[in-house]
């Protein structure tokens, strides 16, 4: 077999945590793991399919492998691979295609297409209905940087009507609370300070690996006995995305109390107009959403707030969209991702009229990526002369090193060997 690997991710946390434990599997095979930028035998690319660009992206990956290594074997996987696996085995270059059902027997799949004819013409797929996936393979990303993201939920029950991810990913599953514990506990022995923890709905934590109904635990349940009982060395923990419907009173109280999880949640809005989220379907209202700020503000007035944000919506006129900058610039959240909408094959919004015109959705995204902005400053001024826990990480070309703060204020400072890797006390 050919015994050097190279990877791409594109897409969320999800897709790194993915990503790297493909790649322990190949190693553990006996790949020999290289850059992607450096020659290789086998490419792997992780895909997202949540916007056109990161099916361009992909496309444009392969082109750069075949003027890099022409000889190589290309492997997609990711999103982008279940939902468009003939699109895909389509592009020049493309040897294989793994849907989400398949995408962790990559070495089988590996071993057979060595093992098979030298002459086979075009790329293999291995895929099936999403319907029929089922299971939860955990995973976890490691690096040279000292947070990692643990995946301890896969999937989505919910119908947003511009997401893809239901049809990508499957019904929501989870790891056993057990799977989680005995993950966290090899991350600590490997030296790792903080954990996020990811997964597609988050706060659904608690069906079981088959996606049945029957809740054999609950996301409170999850980070409680993480607090309680995870492995020594793992100082810091934190909640990657949560809905604002399932993000609860007791799970906000919960955090406000814990020695291991930090203040900083990621909650995210998409609209801040009722109407347009009635349109999109999502679970809960904008007074919700200001609810749900207010109380975290209440208990931790430290804590730091990321909102999610699609502008550009189908439907979304100056009305909708002067209410989401209002409700936005109102409420006491700290940061923004701003998404601009993209059309979605198979997704209701795509039928949804009327378009706005995509000068329009960029100039909202600008608008509301420059109150991102301020809203941050002003949030990190806040915080100016306080003393808080920092983890440094790790050092960059030109000398300099980063870390967090507890509350998720970026720290840079010149590059200290002492540092990396540790926490410790600072004033931001």
């Amino acid at each position: 077999m050919n015994k050097s690997v190279a990877f791409h991710t594109l897409g969320c946390k999800l897709n790194y945590s993915e990503t790297s434990a493909l790649s322990r599997m190949l190693e553990a095979d006996g790949f020999e793991k290289r850059d992607f930028d450096e020659a290789a035998d086998v490419y792997v690319i992780n895909t997202c399919s949540v916007t056109d660009n990161a099916d361009k992206e992909c496309r444009q990956l392969v082109r750069r492998i075949q003027r890099r290594a022409p000889d190589a074997m290309v492997v997609i996987t990711g999103c982008y691979a279940q939902l468009k696996p003939q699109e895909i085995a389509s592009i020049e270059g493309v040897d294989l295609v793994l849907g989400a059902a398949e995408k962790f027997n990559i070495v089988a799949h590996l071993r057979d297409i060595a093992e098979g004819p030298a002459d086979r013409n075009g790329a293999k797929i291995c895929s099936c209905d999403i319907e029929d996936v089922a299971g939860f393979h955990s995973s976890f990303s490691v690096s040279d940087r000292t947070r990692t993201f643990l995946k301890v939920q896969d999937g989505c029950d919910y119908n947003c009507s511009f997401c893809t991810i239901p049809l990508a990913r499957g019904h929501s599953r989870s790891d056993s609370i057990a799977g989680v514990l005995a993950n966290i506990a090899e991350l600590a022995a490997s030296g790792v300070k903080e954990v996020v923890l990811t997964g597609i709905n988050l706060g659904d934590f608690g069906k079981g690996a088959d996606g049945v109904k029957t809740r054999d635990s609950s996301f409170l349940e999850l980070i409680q006995a993480i607090d309680s009982e995870a492995a020594e060395g793992v100082e810091r923990f934190r909640i990657s995305s949560i809905e604002p419907n399932l993000l609860s009173d007791e799970v906000i109280s919960f955090v406000a109390s814990s020695r291991r999880f930090m203040p900083h949640f990621h909650i995210p809005l998409q609209s801040g107009s009722n109407t347009i989220l009635g349109q999109m379907r999502r679970r809960y209202k904008r007074e919700l959403y200001a609810e749900r700020v207010a109380r975290i503000k209440e208990l931790m007035p430290h804590c730091c707030i990321g909102a999610d944000v699609i502008v550009g919506f189908p439907g979304e006129g100056e009305l909708e969209f002067r209410e989401t900058f209002d409700f936005l610039h109102g409420i006491d959240v700290s940061y923004l991702h701003v998404f601009t909408y993209s059309e979605r094959t198979n997704t209701l919004a795509a039928e949804m009229k009327p378009v706005v015109p995509v000068h329009l959705r960029n100039e909202r995204n600008k608008t509301l990526r420059n109150l991102s902005y301020q809203k941050l400053q002003y949030f990190t001024e806040q915080q100016r002369g306080a003393s808080r826990k920092v983890l440094f990480e790790y050092a960059d070309k030109n000398g300099m090193m980063e870390g967090y703060t507890d509350n998720y204020i970026r720290i840079q400072v010149p590059y200290q060997d002492r540092l990396v890797n540790s926490i410790v006390e600072w004033t931001v």
